[in-house]
């Protein structure tokens, strides 16, 4: 997307994230079982972000910043997460602790077989032990609301 501004990236993204969610393959069923909140404890994948174009924004305005300590909340999650929310992520297979901070929303499909709850900078998801290169997609965590 280079050459356009993050204005017009901004727009694109709504865009897609509006269409996403409204096909049905996006929408909760109650098989599915969304709707439940997560509580502080339970088990769930974090995934990351990947490459973004420059000027890319964040769901509250914020130039994104793939090395940050920030993430995106499911938009599966009920209630969602306030941006700015801070929340401490526990990596389940080696005890990494990380806080992030939320401000993007993101991950929106998800299934009782990838209870997804948030996307992490990448910086964020390295820092917590997850592996980049080769992708494994995801990782096990829990967290915390902080504030």
């Amino acid at each position: 997307m280079a050459g356009h501004s993050p204005t017009r990236f901004t727009a694109l993204r709504f865009s897609l994230a509006v269409a996403a969610l409204a096909s049905s393959a996006c929408l909760p069923t109650a098989s599915t079982a969304l709707a439940a909140p997560q509580k502080a404890g339970d088990q769930c994948w974090a995934t990351h972000y990947g490459p973004q174009p420059p000027g890319a924004l964040t769901a509250d305005g914020e130039l994104f910043d793939n090395n940050a300590d920030t993430a995106a909340t499911s938009l599966s999650r009920q209630p969602q997460l306030p941006f700015g929310t801070r929340v401490q992520v526990t990596n389940v297979a080696n005890g990494r602790t990380l806080v992030v901070r939320i401000n993007d929303r993101g991950t929106f499909v998800q299934t009782p077989q990838e209870p997804k709850c948030l996307d992490l900078t990448d910086g964020a998801f390295a820092r917590l032990g997850g592996s980049l290169d080769p992708d494994a997609g995801h990782i096990v965590v829990t967290q915390q609301v902080l504030n």
